[in-house]
Order: structure tokens, then C-alpha cells, then sequence
């Protein structure tokens, strides 16, 4: 959890996206190659499939899936593109859950320090989100950028709770302790199976 203090805005924006994705990560932990791949829910969600896209979304910029959905004239959107980014939610047959995990740790103090170091008020362009009818690219201050990573990862973290309850009762709070090695308290214990 981020805990209160008095920092600066891009300060508090990496410790929000850092808290998200500490639960993220720790909502796969314990869970086997198949759980990981589990969707218990009538979504199509699994817990690894949701580290594989936050890992397509916090992408630093040379990454080799570094690209975003290109709208082309007219405002059509081609099948290589939306089959390329529906696979972000799924882990392929060659991905496992501890490569995903790997990545995720290796990509996790990059963004967290690229949005600590950042000015909030630079601009950047921000590619289209057809999924929410913007068909073009926009340029915007990093202060939206940075909001719409807490909101992402908050949403998808939200998504991986409610999988993980249901695959084996564990909660978040239990799940983040049992992965950063926190002791237990009156609310809650470590996860353990």
C-alpha cells in the first residue's frame, strides 16, 4: 500500500503504479503453471494472461512488442492488429507464468523511476484506443499518461482479485504479504495454501 506522505506529484504517481503492480505481481504467487492460466470467472481473464498484458503496457520504449494499434484510413483497424493485442491477454503455449513474472520484475523499477523522474507537465503523444471509439493519436501532458497507468492497473489488479478468489479463496492483502515477506497482523496473515 502506498502509505500517506508528503511528496511531489510525479513522486506520488510512481508510488501509486508501484503499489498496483506489487499486487498484481503478487496475485500469481503460489499458483501453478495451469491455475495461472485458469479463467473461473465468465470472462476469459486468467492471472497470467493479465501479467502478460500489464507487461505489454508498462513496455519501455525499445521493447520488441513496443507497438500500439495502428488505425488506418478511414478508421479501420486491421485483424494482424487486434489479434496481436488481444494475445496480451492470454500467456501463449511457449510463455510461463515464472518468465512473465520475470519480466514484469525486470520492467516494474523502470516505469516506477521513468514516472518518479518525469515532469507531469511534458507532453507526449498518446496512440489511439479504439476499444473506446478514439480513433487517433492525441498528444497530452504525462500527468494523463501516469493517471491512466493507476487507472489500468488498478482495474486489471481489481480483475486479478476476484480471479484469484475464486481459483483458491486467497486476497490480495494475504497474497502481498506471503510475496513481499510481511508479517502477519490483526487483519490478515501471509497466503499460505
Amino acid at each position: 500500500m502506498y502509505h500517506p506522505a508528503v511528496h511531489d506529484e510525479a513522486t506520488g504517481l510512481a508510488e501509486y503504479v508501484d503499489t498496483q503492480l506489487e499486487a498484481l505481481r503478487a496475485s500469481a504467487h503460489g499458483l501453478s503453471e495451469e491455475q495461472a492460466r485458469l479463467s473461473p470467472t465468465r470472462s476469459a481473464l486468467s492471472i497470467g494472461g493479465i501479467l502478460k498484458h500489464v507487461n505489454f503496457v508498462i513496455r519501455p520504449p525499445e521493447a520488441p512488442e513496443r507497438t500500439s494499434i495502428t488505425v488506418e484510413e478511414g478508421g479501420a483497424i486491421s485483424e494482424e492488429a487486434t489479434t496481436a493485442f488481444m494475445d496480451t491477454f492470454a500467456l501463449g503455449e511457449d510463455e510461463t507464468l515464472a518468465g512473465t513474472i520475470a519480466v514484469l520484475d525486470q520492467r516494474r523499477p523502470r516505469v516506477v523511476e521513468w514516472i518518479r523522474s518525469s515532469d507531469e507537465d511534458e507532453e507526449m503523444p498518446v496512440g489511439p484506443a479504439p476499444w473506446y471509439g478514439r480513433m487517433d493519436s492525441r498528444q497530452a501532458r504525462l500527468r494523463y499518461v501516469h493517471v491512466h497507468f493507476v487507472e489500468e492497473l488498478a482495474r486489471h489488479a481489481g480483475h486479478a482479485d476476484i480471479i484469484r478468489e475464486q481459483i483458491d479463496g486467497a486476497t490480495s492483502i494475504e497474497l502481498v504479504l506471503a510475496d513481499t515477506g510481511g508479517d502477519a497482523n490483526p487483519f490478515a496473515r501471509p497466503w499460505s495454501a
